[in-house]
């Protein structure tokens, strides 16, 4: 939020030397983030006027609009003489004093102005849009300043546009609704320097009559439990915002639209309460306040027809829905140039209907921002009251004297707060009497007594020794965040000072370091990354399409995924039940970038539901869950297996002068598998591959992975169906495994290391083209025995000459003896059995033989 320091100044007693960097200082210690403070009068040197247009000649044969203008800028050149300057604006008229720039000046950006010849004219200097001279960023037209602003050409504009004023911009947490306000902003500094406020929220305001301002009815007292309303009847449809009001919404980043929108717009960012302004001639009927019917249409002001569901709340006359409530309004009754009654509306509606209302239609106005974060039930009235003033002040006509204020409003609930509670859990010392003096600052009501019971509410049920001091604390309307003794706490130190907290660190308990799961992990993420490939993190939600998009069959347990209550997108709902989805996005992503060659990889948690387990047990924060509680939690929350998975597209091994490269497929996934298996300190002989069929991969192009004969995983190349659906290259290929379902690693034997010669002999043998190799290699091992000290397939080989269906394997054994130079003859024997055990288990034959 952006936000003048003079608007600041018309409610607290701001020093009038107060540095920038004090000013900053006391909103950083308050907790409030700040962006940005700017001293305008230093954004823009050299030469800024006013001016006053004399005429106008419309250039032509330019592919776009261009004026030649001579514009009165008095003195300020130097000569008296009218200034000619080249514009491309059309907002402006012979007669519309305006805002210049002359040469040598310098605008926001370092952007110099100087005399040049363009379209055909010399141009001395610009005349400035609001963009330009960095008040805001509409940049459609130049400013026109009103007709009653006293400036005569050749005046410095600064002070006529605002460039005399300090701009400070803050970015509010989602906590601090209130702060979006200059009421809210105006409050808290006066805590940080201690000086006197004027809250605005407290100005005098009528109630309600008996005569409704107009007939309403409020369906859903939860979705909205405060609806108010007042009429002004006879405005001046031509009334202009003054220039003051002009000013402050640029500064805010609000552009100027009508003088009622614009009321309400200032309205909303001085007190914090979103308002909507209605053309009265435009409703029909009574106005009902109440959900959506699921199908429903309205048509905001944005011009976008919207469909409706059953948890949204319109706002409808006898026409049908003429609001979005609480987001935006409709078209069918918004002011327009002709509007002479007035309808001003305050309410207060449900934050989370709003929140989820503006994310499911992606609308996220300033009003929409303000209610998902909490607005003062007790401003409606006030609001109102404001409005009205202003706008009879500007534009005339008449206040209804009838009022209507539907309350609902429940009133807070009392918080109870041992007083002793802040300095127990922060560690520093609060006298009860400074705990009462802050929360009072904040707003809240304080009474002070005993607790009857001996029990410390703060503890849960830590008997307190015969009666503990507490404070019964009521927060403010204007806070609704403060809702547990933990909350208060929170103020109590943030007020004193975060500063006094010590900052001691704790005592790391004793241990081992890493688990042994940790370990694997890392082991596991180097070995890829020392393979080449990069690592990713990608968000764990999806959409519901996407185990369509990865062709998963009707009863794949992968299909059964978890909702989010509270998604960041509704687009996509679900909680990932495998990595492939979200990490072939990213790979579709960088292709669309221009990359053609990647293999990334990510090790994350998926998500499976457990039916059936009931809703979880609250947990407050007032105390440590005990382990039953933690254990019930648990068994709610779904199962979080951790994965790892890889994907890889292109060329594995890249061409140029040094050869032909190779492109990556679906033995490379395998071998990512293999990788990773050993960087998790599998031994090798408990590891299998064989040929399956388990989709998203290509059924004759897959391999899954097994541990002591369990399946952990699958690779391979993706099938072509789910490439297309993804519009992925050909080829492409993954990996994913369940890490969480590997076994611990066994404890590694020291290794035997014999001075004596190997002996190598290379077999091929020719086996049916469905045998795996993997089980051809462990029928070798089986049969060669002890003195195999290895075994390595380094050729693939099919032809006419071996037969239909028939292919090649060969292998290298490496056979070595602890003790004893091997004879020819033991080491032929050791081969022999190796074969031999291969043809009695798969019909092996040697090639050649």
């Amino acid at each position: 939020m952006r936000v003048s320091v003079s608007w600041l100044r018309e409610y607290l007693d701001l020093p009038a030397d107060l540095p920038a960097a004090d000013l900053e200082q006391a909103l950083v210690d308050l907790g409030i983030e700040v962006e940005s403070i700017v001293d305008l009068r230093s954004t823009v040197t050299g030469a800024l006027v006013v001016g006053e247009v004399l005429d106008i000649e419309e250039l032509t044969g330019f592919k776009k609009p261009i004026r030649f203008c001579r514009v009165d800028v008095g003195a300020a050149n130097g000569t008296g003489e009218p200034q000619e300057i080249v514009c491309g604006a059309r907002n402006f008229a012979p007669g519309d004093r305006v805002v210049v720039i002359l040469p040598g000046g310098v605008l926001p950006g370092g952007f110099a102005i100087g005399a040049r010849k363009t379209y055909g004219r010399n141009s001395h200097g610009m005349i400035c849009s609001a963009k330009e001279l960095g008040l805001g960023d509409d940049h459609s037209g130049i400013i026109v300043l009103p007709e009653d602003t006293p400036a005569k050409p050749g005046d410095d504009a600064r002070p006529v546009v605002g460039l005399d004023d300090v701009v400070v911009e803050v970015e509010i947490t989602p906590d601090r609704g209130y702060a979006l306000s200059v009421r809210g902003i105006a409050r808290e500094l006066a805590h940080a320097l201690g000086v006197p406020f004027r809250d605005p929220g407290l100005a005098p305001a009528p109630g309600a009559t008996a005569e409704p301002a107009y007939p309403v009815q409020v369906r859903d007292t939860v979705g909205c439990d405060r609806f108010a309303a007042r009429m002004v009847r006879g405005i001046d449809p031509t009334a202009q915002t003054p220039g003051w009001m002009r000013q402050r919404l640029t500064v805010a980043g609000v552009r100027s639209i009508s003088l009622p929108v614009d009321i309400t717009n200032y309205v909303m960012l001085e007190l914090g309460q979103p308002m909507h302004a209605f053309d009265a001639a435009r409703i029909t009927g009574t106005l009902v306040v109440r959900r959506a019917a699921a199908g429903e249409k309205v048509t905001t002001l944005d011009g976008v027809a919207r469909t409706l569901t059953a948890e949204d709340m319109v706002i409808c006359d006898d026409t049908g829905p003429v609001s979005l409530a609480a987001v935006m309004g409709g078209e069918t009754s918004e002011v327009v140039a002709s509007t002479t009654d007035v309808l001003f509306e305050a309410a207060h509606w449900d934050p989370v209907m709003v929140g989820r209302t503006a994310r499911r239609h992606k609308l996220f106005s300033e009003a929409a921002k303000r209610w998902e974060r909490g607005v003062d039930p007790a401003l409606p009235l006030v609001a109102i009251e404001r409005a009205v003033g202003l706008l009879t002040a500007h534009a005339g006509g008449t206040a209804g004297a009838e009022i209507l204020d539907l309350d609902h409003v429940r009133p807070r609930t009392p918080v109870t707060l041992p007083v002793d509670l802040p300095s127990r859990r922060v560690g520093v010392a609060y006298s009860p009497e400074r705990v009462v003096s802050l929360l009072e600052q904040v707003g809240c009501h304080v009474t002070r007594g005993t607790d009857r019971l001996g029990e410390d509410p703060g503890t849960a049920g830590v008997p307190a020794g015969g009666g503990a001091d507490v404070l019964t604390v009521v927060p403010p309307s204007w806070r609704p965040d403060l809702t547990d003794p933990a909350d208060l706490v929170e103020e109590v130190v943030r007020l004193d000072g975060y500063d006094r907290v010590p900052s001691v660190l704790p005592t790391a308990p004793p241990g081992r370091g890493l688990t042994w799961q940790q370990r694997r992990r890392r082991a596991v993420a180097r070995s890829l990354a020392e393979r080449g490939y990069v690592e990713v993190l990608a968000h764990p939600f999806v959409a519901g399409s996407l185990a369509d998009l990865l062709g998963l069959p009707a009863d794949d347990p992968r299909r059964a995924a978890v909702r989010v209550a509270n998604p960041l997108s509704e687009e996509e709902p679900l909680l990932r039940t495998t990595l492939l989805g979200p990490l072939l996005g990213i790979l579709k992503r960088n292709l669309g970038r221009g990359h053609r060659d990647l293999a990334l990889y990510e090790i994350g948690a998926v998500f499976h539901p457990r039916p059936g387990v009931g809703a979880p047990p609250a947990m407050g924060v007032d105390r440590r869950p005990t382990d039953a509680e933690f254990a019930a939690a648990d068994a709610v929350v779904p199962d979080q297996p951790r994965h790892v998975a890889v994907v890889l597209t292109g060329d594995v091994e890249p061409a140029g002068w040094w050869g032909a490269g190779r492109p990556a497929g679906w033995a490379d996934a395998v071998e990512a598998g293999r990788a990773v298996l050993a960087a998790a300190d599998l031994p090798a002989d408990r590891v299998e591959v064989r040929a399956a069929e388990h989709a998203p991969w290509h059924p004759g192009r897959c391999a899954e992975l097994l541990v002591d004969g369990a399946v952990v995983g699958h690779a391979g190349e993706l099938h072509p169906a789910v490439l297309a659906a993804l519009e992925l290259p050909k080829r492409t290929s993954a990996m994913e495994l369940d890490l969480d379902a590997l076994p611990a690693a066994p404890v590694a034997p020291a290794p035997t290391i014999s001075g004596f010669p190997p002996a190598l002999i290379d077999v091929a043998l020719v086996v049916d083209e469905r045998v795996p190799a993997a089980q051809v290699q462990q029928a070798l091992v089986e049969g060669a025995g002890e003195l195999l000290e290895g075994v390595r397939l380094f050729d693939v080989y099919a032809s006419e000459q071996l037969g239909a269906g028939r292919r090649s394997l060969a292998y290298k054994l490496t056979f070595r003896a602890p003790d004893r130079t091997l004879t020819v003859e033991e080491a032929v024997a050791a081969r022999d059995a190796a074969v031999a055990r291969a043809a009695e288990r798969f019909g092996a034959t040697l090639r050649g033989a």
